[in-house]
């Protein structure tokens, strides 16, 4: 494995490119203790919240939202992304780089443009199809594109010629042993150990949705013997969820130790994220996925071949309802048969080394360069 000294890593705005971003980080420092890493963000992103309690050096840089049309905005990004690329530059000639690798977001494309500028190498990580804005014009900079899943070169023209690593994924889940752990999980949620558990989270974010149609029908969940794990979200309101269960149903506004609402659940209802359906896969939860419906259909793609290869169910945001929850995950979260046949499917699907896939495809670039 060849010697990195200086690296840095480009990625904000949400959870789906901060947390690959930061166990591609940990991956670096374990094979690399005395490689300096450096992160770019912007001055709102939730890079600002993750990555300095995580250890690692944030720098801010103005960041811009790219247009979609013409529009005023257009007419001022030329000026805006060179003051961008600037400051972007600056940092990466301060840190000596060998390479920066970018995770997508908008402060991702001033650091591709600096590298560029510079004939760095630059390395691209991208988990949707299609690709994001960025990362779309990042791809025009370098042929160095990893991807997370099986599906997406063949899924999109611009990634073709992409090499599939898999998502990083936070060492607290890639290395998780779920059923080691379960025990542990359970009593922290205070969750009775001989009954079923839904765990149903929409996100960072949370859903509405998702929040809404499981409260709904939290009282014939309880009667049906079934617990429920309910992540909230942090940008969602409280929903009502009745007092007087037979069963625990417990509901937390935002949990940052995904592992052990892992480790506590036979079965998952949530979102179709790329980082969600990675974690999913890669530790064998059975999962109902509810594609954000606001959006280009990637959550939908995401999900589909979790489900084709019979890991998970998909259902439409409009379609979940309290009804469809009472017909559909109740049968199933009392099939333990059933769900253990998903798990094994949805692990045949994913994998845990996407951190040291992609640091082995970093180190390739550089040596290419």
């Amino acid at each position: 494995m060849g010697q990195l000294r200086s690296v840095v890593l480009a990625g904000g705005g949400t959870g789906g490119h901060i947390y690959p971003l930061l166990a591609f980080a940990d991956a670096l420092r374990r094979h690399f203790p005395e490689v300096r890493i450096t992160t770019l963000g912007s001055p709102k992103g939730m890079e600002n919240e993750l990555i300095p309690p995580a250890g690692y050096d944030l720098r801010v840089i103005p960041a811009f939202q790219l247009p979609r049309s013409l529009n005023l905005n257009l007419l001022r990004t030329p000026d805006r992304m060179y003051k961008s690329s600037h400051a972007a530059g600056k940092i990466i000639d301060e840190v000596k780089a060998d390479v920066v690798v970018g995770f997508g977001g908008y402060v991702s494309v001033p650091a591709y443009l600096a590298a560029w500028r510079r004939e760095l190498p630059i390395v691209i990580h991208e988990v949707n199809v299609p690709p994001g804005v960025a990362n779309r014009m990042g791809m025009r900079f370098t042929k160095n594109i990893a991807v997370g899943f099986p599906g997406q070169p063949q899924a999109a023209e611009s990634l073709r010629e992409a090499t599939v690593v898999g998502v990083p994924l936070r060492t607290a889940i890639a290395r998780m042993d779920r059923a080691a752990l379960r025990p542990q999980a359970l009593a922290h949620f205070g969750l009775r150990p001989d009954l079923p558990v839904l765990f149903v989270s929409g996100g960072s974010s949370g859903a509405r949705t998702i929040n809404l149609a499981v409260a709904g029908a939290a009282k014939k969940l309880a009667h049906a013997g079934i617990q429920v794990l309910h992540v909230q979200g942090g940008r969602n309101d409280p929903f009502d969820v009745p007092t007087d269960l037979p069963v625990p149903y417990v509901v937390v506004p935002y949990l940052s130790d995904m592992q052990l609402g892992y480790a506590a659940a036979d079965l998952m209802l949530c979102r179709g994220g790329a980082i969600t359906v990675a974690e999913t896969t890669a530790i064998g939860m059975p999962a109902i996925y509810v594609p954000y419906p606001h959006s280009n259909q990637e959550q939908k793609r995401n999900a589909l071949p979790v489900v084709e290869s019979g890991g998970g169910l998909l259902v439409d945001n409009a379609e979940l309802t309290p009804e469809w929850i009472e017909r559909t995950v109740i049968p199933l979260a009392r099939d333990p048969q059933r769900l253990t046949a998903m798990g094994r499917s949805a692990s045949a699907y994913g994998r845990r080394d996407g951190d040291e896939a992609l640091l082995d495809f970093v180190i390739q670039a550089v040596a290419g360069r």
